[in-house]
Protein backbone atom coordinates (compact mmCIF):
# COMPACT_ATOMS: atom_id res chain seq x y z
CA UNK A 1 0.00 0.00 0.00
CA UNK A 2 1.25 3.50 -0.94
CA UNK A 3 1.10 5.88 1.34
CA UNK A 4 1.66 10.28 2.00
CA UNK A 5 1.78 13.16 4.66
CA UNK A 6 2.24 16.40 4.56
CA UNK A 7 -0.12 16.77 1.08
CA UNK A 8 1.79 13.94 -0.46
CA UNK A 9 5.05 15.76 -0.05
CA UNK A 10 6.23 12.56 1.79
CA UNK A 11 5.42 9.15 0.19
CA UNK A 12 6.15 5.24 0.75
CA UNK A 13 5.28 2.04 0.46
CA UNK A 14 3.64 -0.09 3.31
CA UNK A 15 3.73 -3.57 2.91
CA UNK A 16 3.07 -6.94 5.56
CA UNK A 17 2.79 -7.25 9.34
CA UNK A 18 5.47 -7.94 11.76
CA UNK A 19 8.94 -6.05 13.02
CA UNK A 20 9.50 -3.13 10.72
CA UNK A 21 12.29 -3.39 8.38
CA UNK A 22 13.23 0.13 6.77
CA UNK A 23 14.61 -0.16 2.99
CA UNK A 24 15.95 3.14 1.90
CA UNK A 25 17.11 3.26 -2.41
CA UNK A 26 20.01 5.21 -3.38
CA UNK A 27 20.57 7.78 -6.24
CA UNK A 28 18.62 8.03 -9.28
CA UNK A 29 16.58 4.88 -7.80
CA UNK A 30 13.06 4.51 -6.37
CA UNK A 31 11.16 2.17 -3.68
CA UNK A 32 11.07 -0.29 -6.72
CA UNK A 33 14.25 -0.67 -6.93
CA UNK A 34 13.31 -3.37 -3.45
CA UNK A 35 10.85 -4.94 -5.29
CA UNK A 36 12.51 -8.54 -5.28
CA UNK A 37 13.03 -8.20 -1.43
CA UNK A 38 9.91 -6.73 -0.26
CA UNK A 39 7.95 -9.86 -2.38
CA UNK A 40 9.87 -11.92 0.18
CA UNK A 41 10.17 -10.31 3.39
CA UNK A 42 7.15 -9.04 4.22
CA UNK A 43 5.27 -12.48 4.40
CA UNK A 44 7.25 -12.35 7.62
CA UNK A 45 7.96 -8.82 8.21
CA UNK A 46 6.44 -5.11 8.11
CA UNK A 47 8.45 -3.26 4.97
CA UNK A 48 8.78 0.75 5.09
CA UNK A 49 10.00 1.44 1.37
CA UNK A 50 9.99 5.33 0.76
CA UNK A 51 10.48 6.75 -1.91
CA UNK A 52 12.98 9.93 -1.21
CA UNK A 53 12.64 13.45 -2.40
CA UNK A 54 12.72 13.95 -5.77
CA UNK A 55 11.54 10.66 -6.92
CA UNK A 56 8.26 8.75 -8.00
CA UNK A 57 5.82 10.27 -6.07
CA UNK A 58 7.52 12.21 -4.10
CA UNK A 59 8.38 16.19 -4.85
CA UNK A 60 11.77 17.08 -4.07
CA UNK A 61 12.80 19.64 -1.22
CA UNK A 62 15.45 21.83 -1.40
CA UNK A 63 17.73 22.39 -0.29
CA UNK A 64 18.44 18.88 0.04
CA UNK A 65 20.86 17.07 2.53
CA UNK A 66 21.85 13.54 3.80
CA UNK A 67 20.62 14.22 7.07
CA UNK A 68 17.48 15.94 5.38
CA UNK A 69 16.61 12.79 3.64
CA UNK A 70 17.49 10.64 7.48
CA UNK A 71 14.76 13.49 9.10
CA UNK A 72 12.07 12.80 5.73
CA UNK A 73 12.13 9.07 6.89
CA UNK A 74 12.17 9.72 10.19
CA UNK A 75 8.79 11.56 9.75
CA UNK A 76 7.56 8.17 8.05
CA UNK A 77 8.50 6.45 11.00
CA UNK A 78 6.87 8.83 13.50
CA UNK A 79 3.66 8.86 11.48
CA UNK A 80 3.53 5.28 11.83
CA UNK A 81 4.15 5.16 15.21
CA UNK A 82 7.17 2.57 14.89
CA UNK A 83 9.75 2.88 17.35
CA UNK A 84 12.57 0.96 16.20
CA UNK A 85 13.48 -1.03 13.07
CA UNK A 86 15.79 -2.44 11.54
CA UNK A 87 17.34 0.20 8.82
CA UNK A 88 19.08 -1.06 5.25
CA UNK A 89 20.31 1.37 2.67
CA UNK A 90 21.71 1.09 -0.56
CA UNK A 91 24.22 2.95 -1.64
CA UNK A 92 22.97 6.93 -0.94
CA UNK A 93 20.71 5.27 0.99
CA UNK A 94 23.20 3.71 3.13
CA UNK A 95 24.37 7.23 3.75
CA UNK A 96 20.96 8.13 4.92
CA UNK A 97 20.64 5.20 7.25
CA UNK A 98 23.89 5.93 8.88
CA UNK A 99 22.88 9.84 9.21
CA UNK A 100 19.44 8.39 10.72
CA UNK A 101 21.30 5.82 13.18
CA UNK A 102 24.04 9.10 14.23
CA UNK A 103 20.95 11.29 15.43
CA UNK A 104 18.11 8.39 16.56
CA UNK A 105 20.54 5.39 17.97
CA UNK A 106 17.71 4.08 19.80
CA UNK A 107 15.56 3.47 16.82
CA UNK A 108 17.71 1.06 15.30
CA UNK A 109 17.94 -2.02 15.68
CA UNK A 110 20.03 -3.71 12.89
CA UNK A 111 21.97 -1.56 10.43
CA UNK A 112 22.41 -2.56 6.93
CA UNK A 113 25.05 -1.05 4.50
CA UNK A 114 23.91 -2.89 0.77
CA UNK A 115 27.05 -1.45 -1.42
CA UNK A 116 27.48 1.64 0.98
CA UNK A 117 30.34 3.17 3.22
CA UNK A 118 30.59 5.38 6.08
CA UNK A 119 33.24 7.62 5.09
CA UNK A 120 33.03 10.78 3.43
CA UNK A 121 34.35 11.05 -0.24
CA UNK A 122 37.71 11.60 -0.82
CA UNK A 123 38.77 15.20 -2.73
CA UNK A 124 38.86 13.27 -5.80
CA UNK A 125 35.16 11.60 -5.76
CA UNK A 126 33.91 15.03 -4.65
CA UNK A 127 35.53 16.49 -8.04
CA UNK A 128 34.15 13.46 -9.61
CA UNK A 129 30.81 14.22 -8.80
CA UNK A 130 31.11 17.91 -9.75
CA UNK A 131 32.29 16.57 -12.98
CA UNK A 132 28.89 14.86 -13.60
CA UNK A 133 26.76 17.43 -12.41
CA UNK A 134 28.77 19.73 -15.31
CA UNK A 135 27.59 16.65 -17.84
CA UNK A 136 24.55 16.18 -16.99
CA UNK A 137 24.17 20.11 -17.03
CA UNK A 138 25.35 20.45 -20.47
CA UNK A 139 24.64 17.24 -22.03
CA UNK A 140 21.33 16.30 -19.68
CA UNK A 141 20.44 13.80 -17.72
CA UNK A 142 19.17 11.15 -20.20
CA UNK A 143 22.69 11.17 -21.55
CA UNK A 144 24.83 10.94 -18.53
CA UNK A 145 22.79 8.00 -16.92
CA UNK A 146 22.67 5.96 -20.09
CA UNK A 147 26.78 5.99 -19.87
CA UNK A 148 27.13 5.74 -16.31
CA UNK A 149 24.51 3.64 -14.80
CA UNK A 150 25.56 0.39 -16.38
CA UNK A 151 28.60 0.63 -14.67
CA UNK A 152 27.08 -0.45 -11.87
CA UNK A 153 26.90 -3.91 -12.68
CA UNK A 154 29.30 -6.60 -12.79
CA UNK A 155 30.84 -7.27 -16.43
CA UNK A 156 29.46 -10.68 -15.95
CA UNK A 157 26.04 -9.05 -15.50
CA UNK A 158 26.57 -6.64 -18.42
CA UNK A 159 27.20 -9.52 -20.69
CA UNK A 160 24.87 -12.36 -19.69
CA UNK A 161 21.68 -10.14 -18.40
CA UNK A 162 22.01 -7.36 -20.11
CA UNK A 163 18.06 -6.75 -19.26
CA UNK A 164 18.37 -5.83 -16.03
CA UNK A 165 21.19 -2.83 -16.77
CA UNK A 166 18.13 -2.01 -19.22
CA UNK A 167 15.40 -1.85 -16.87
CA UNK A 168 17.89 -0.30 -13.87
CA UNK A 169 18.64 2.66 -16.99
CA UNK A 170 14.67 2.82 -17.78
CA UNK A 171 14.24 3.65 -13.67
CA UNK A 172 17.01 6.17 -13.48
CA UNK A 173 15.95 8.37 -16.20
CA UNK A 174 12.52 8.99 -14.62
CA UNK A 175 14.44 10.53 -12.19
CA UNK A 176 14.71 14.37 -13.08
CA UNK A 177 17.88 16.15 -13.10
CA UNK A 178 17.29 18.99 -10.07
CA UNK A 179 17.25 15.89 -7.66
CA UNK A 180 20.32 14.42 -9.55
CA UNK A 181 22.01 17.25 -9.20
CA UNK A 182 20.78 17.32 -5.87
CA UNK A 183 21.53 14.02 -4.70
CA UNK A 184 25.30 14.56 -5.65
CA UNK A 185 25.22 17.58 -4.02
CA UNK A 186 24.26 16.07 -0.79
CA UNK A 187 26.42 13.26 -1.45
CA UNK A 188 29.69 15.07 -1.76
CA UNK A 189 28.73 17.08 1.37
CA UNK A 190 28.14 14.53 3.55
CA UNK A 191 30.79 14.16 6.64
CA UNK A 192 32.61 10.79 7.75
CA UNK A 193 30.36 8.39 9.42
CA UNK A 194 32.71 5.57 10.72
CA UNK A 195 32.11 6.81 14.48
CA UNK A 196 28.46 5.53 14.05
CA UNK A 197 29.77 1.98 13.13
CA UNK A 198 31.72 2.10 16.23
CA UNK A 199 29.13 3.49 18.39
CA UNK A 200 26.62 1.51 17.33
CA UNK A 201 25.56 -1.26 19.45
CA UNK A 202 23.59 -3.44 17.10
CA UNK A 203 24.23 -5.47 14.13
CA UNK A 204 25.77 -4.41 11.33
CA UNK A 205 25.52 -5.93 7.93
CA UNK A 206 27.83 -5.34 4.82
CA UNK A 207 27.05 -6.43 1.68
CA UNK A 208 29.72 -5.88 -0.92
CA UNK A 209 30.51 -7.21 -4.36
CA UNK A 210 34.07 -7.53 -5.83
CA UNK A 211 33.23 -5.62 -8.88
CA UNK A 212 32.00 -2.41 -7.48
CA UNK A 213 33.06 0.43 -8.78
CA UNK A 214 30.88 2.82 -6.79
CA UNK A 215 31.92 1.90 -3.52
CA UNK A 216 35.30 -0.40 -4.20
CA UNK A 217 36.11 -3.47 -1.88
CA UNK A 218 39.12 -1.30 -0.57
CA UNK A 219 37.00 1.54 0.70
CA UNK A 220 34.73 -0.96 2.98
CA UNK A 221 37.24 -3.69 4.18
CA UNK A 222 38.45 -1.28 6.89
CA UNK A 223 35.25 -0.53 8.19
CA UNK A 224 33.88 -4.14 8.71
CA UNK A 225 35.61 -4.71 12.12
CA UNK A 226 34.20 -1.09 13.63
CA UNK A 227 31.26 -2.53 15.28
CA UNK A 228 30.85 -4.22 17.49
CA UNK A 229 29.17 -7.00 15.67
CA UNK A 230 29.76 -7.73 11.69
CA UNK A 231 27.73 -9.90 9.53
CA UNK A 232 29.87 -9.50 6.26
CA UNK A 233 28.99 -10.95 2.90
CA UNK A 234 31.78 -10.30 -0.24
CA UNK A 235 30.29 -11.34 -3.47
CA UNK A 236 32.38 -12.58 -7.20
CA UNK A 237 30.72 -11.43 -10.05
CA UNK A 238 28.99 -8.26 -8.40
CA UNK A 239 28.56 -5.01 -8.51
CA UNK A 240 26.82 -1.74 -7.16
CA UNK A 241 23.53 -4.09 -7.53
CA UNK A 242 23.31 -6.88 -5.39
CA UNK A 243 19.92 -6.78 -5.33
CA UNK A 244 18.99 -7.50 -8.73
CA UNK A 245 22.70 -9.49 -9.67
CA UNK A 246 22.44 -12.24 -6.74
CA UNK A 247 18.46 -11.41 -5.55
CA UNK A 248 18.25 -15.09 -4.08
CA UNK A 249 21.32 -15.19 -2.42
CA UNK A 250 20.30 -11.41 -1.35
CA UNK A 251 17.30 -12.54 -0.09
CA UNK A 252 18.70 -15.14 2.28
CA UNK A 253 21.36 -12.96 3.62
CA UNK A 254 19.02 -10.21 4.74
CA UNK A 255 16.54 -12.67 6.00
CA UNK A 256 18.93 -14.54 8.46
CA UNK A 257 19.89 -10.95 9.34
CA UNK A 258 16.58 -9.50 10.20
CA UNK A 259 15.80 -12.47 11.93
CA UNK A 260 19.61 -12.45 13.86
CA UNK A 261 18.62 -8.35 14.81
CA UNK A 262 15.00 -9.74 16.55
CA UNK A 263 16.98 -11.83 19.17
Amino acid sequence: MRKSINNGNITWLDEGKGATIVLIHGFSENATIWDKQTTLLKEHYRLIVPDLPGTASSPLHTPLTIESMAEYVYAILLAENISEAVVIGHSMGGYIALALAEKYPSLIKGLGLFHSTAKADSEEKKEGRRKSIKLMEQYGADTFLRQTLPNMFSPATKENRNELVEAYVKMGIECQLPALVAYYEAMAARPDRTAVLTALKVPVLFMIGKDDNAVPLENVLPQITLPRISSIHIFENVGHMGMWEIPAKSNVILEQFIAFCQL
